[in-house]
């Protein structure tokens, strides 16, 4: 990146995109180590050395499902700074429902809207049973979809308040059929001490709600600790340390994906605004870390949109953070067409993709990887973030090749079923036993046999 530069330019002419563009990917996977100065000390202050985020995770989670609250209790004094008692780490119920009672009606309002369309949506997606009569008899074969009896949400709030994150977690998971629901977020003013985040719960129903956050919070609900039952699945945002720990747990208990960054790629042509594109943009930078790339094919859009990110940057309150995500983690990048926009928008796999293209619905059918696309000059990423019905918890970091989206499905778990009738089973014995031969496993045709003889 050269001196001065606001946000990296990257030309086709003269380089390779595809390689100019990978170590920019490399810091936005779990491996890039992305921690602030201040994480780095704290940690060296709190563990007496310096360690790898991966090294405090695993000896936070050793720690808890060895001795359990005691553990979580520690971490968050040492950590959070936070001194919490046993009796404490749960948000009485009478302080959710003073926080609702208190909460301005105006949001209030918009939280029971933005549920309505997260409901619908998400309603619209859970899977339905399927059953298949057999050929012949009166036998069948079925699939059913069953929802996890009991999931943790992780709810940050190191920065900022986000009870957008309650929303796009808890009813999808409501939708589903999920039966208990435990919200974990950091003590914090932004987190479990923060009225709207509160209030948000109690309007949604969820009545559990723990002020813990980090590792320590994610291995409290994998493992149970005394106040906290163990959870079924945590899903939810977070840190490095919330998303290595996740790693951690998975096999005690499921996870949604391993998140990294936010970040999003806009694919533009010569219809698109400057200006709207320079606060596309910015909207994903001001998380800090936050990752924001374009990619067109429109040479004069490039100098356009850099103008414009300089000049929305002075109005920002938040404006030194993002400038600096753009910085380390932006790039402007010019393709030679729309086709190796394509190829090269499938390999950064990105959570929000934005076609900001006049043939947005064309240029859809040719995407295979990414968490979220928003569709033409209209379908900001905000609109994903806050109010639409898709959730905004999305795969990133590359792992939209294989990962999908927080949905209801996800809160579901199926299972085969099948139902032969005698004359089912004699149909198919042959099969069986030929089979059972073939492999040296005599047992299993004996148990066709003996009802079919």
């Amino acid at each position: 990146m050269a001196s001065g530069e606001l946000v990296a330019r990257i030309d086709y002419r003269r380089q390779d995109v595809f390689e100019a563009v990978q170590p920019l990917l490399d810091q936005l996977t779990i491996r890039g180590d992305i921690q602030s100065p201040e994480s780095r000390r704290r940690t060296e202050q709190v563990f007496g050395r310096p360690l790898s985020p991966q090294e405090v995770v695993e000896q936070i989670c050793r720690e808890v499902a060895r001795r359990g609250l005691d553990a979580v209790l520690e971490y968050t004094r040492r950590i959070d700074q936070a001194t919490l008692e046993p009796e404490t780490i749960r948000v009485p119920e009478e302080e959710l429902a003073a926080a609702h009672a208190q909460a301005d009606a105006e949001l209030l309002q918009t939280v029971r809207h933005v549920r309505e369309n997260i409901l619908r949506f998400q309603q619209a997606v859970v899977p339905r049973v399927v059953r298949i009569p057999l050929p012949e008899g009166q036998g069948y074969l079925m699939q059913r979809w069953v929802p996890v009896r009991r999931v943790g949400i992780c709810v940050p709030g190191g920065g900022a308040a986000y009870p957008s994150t309650v929303l796009m977690t808890a009813v999808p998971a409501q939708a589903a059929g999920v039966e208990q629901i435990a919200v974990v977020a950091p003590p914090t003013p932004y987190g479990a001490y923060n009225r709207d985040l509160l209030a948000t719960c109690w309007e949604l129903g969820v009545r559990e709600v723990y002020r813990l956050g980090g590792a320590q919070a994610v291995a409290a609900l994998a493992y149970g600790v005394e106040g906290l039952p163990q959870v079924d699945m945590i899903v939810g945002p977070g840190n490095l340390f919330v998303t290595l720990a996740k790693k951690y747990v998975f096999g005690e208990v499921g996870i949604d994906a391993l998140a990294g960054p936010s970040e999003v790629v806009v694919v533009a042509d010569a219809s698109a605004r400057p200006d709207w594109t320079a606060a596309d943009l910015l909207a994903q930078a001001e998380h800090s870390p936050g990752a924001s790339f374009l990619i067109t094919w429109h040479e004069p859009l490039l100098e356009q949109v850099e103008q414009e990110l300089r000049r929305q940057l002075a109005e920002l309150d938040r404006a030194e953070l993002t400038r600096e995500s753009l910085r380390r983690y932006g790039a402007l990048v010019l393709v030679r067409d729309r086709e190796q926009a394509i190829e090269l928008t499938n390999r950064i796999a990105p959570e929000h993709l934005h076609l900001a293209t006049e043939e947005a619905e064309e240029l859809l059918e040719q995407i295979r990887s990414a968490g979220a696309v928003f569709l033409g000059h209209w379908s900001p990423v905000p609109v994903g973030d806050y109010v639409a019905g898709p959730s905004h918890v999305l795969p990133t970091g590359t792992t939209a090749r294989f990962a999908s989206g927080l949905s209801a499905v996800q809160f579901m778990r199926s299972h085969s079923v099948i139902c032969y009738t005698p004359e089912d089973l004699q149909r198919e014995a042959v099969h069986v036993e030929r089979l059972a031969r073939r492999e040296g496993l005599p047992a299993h045709w004996q148990a066709v046999r003996l009802r079919v003889e």
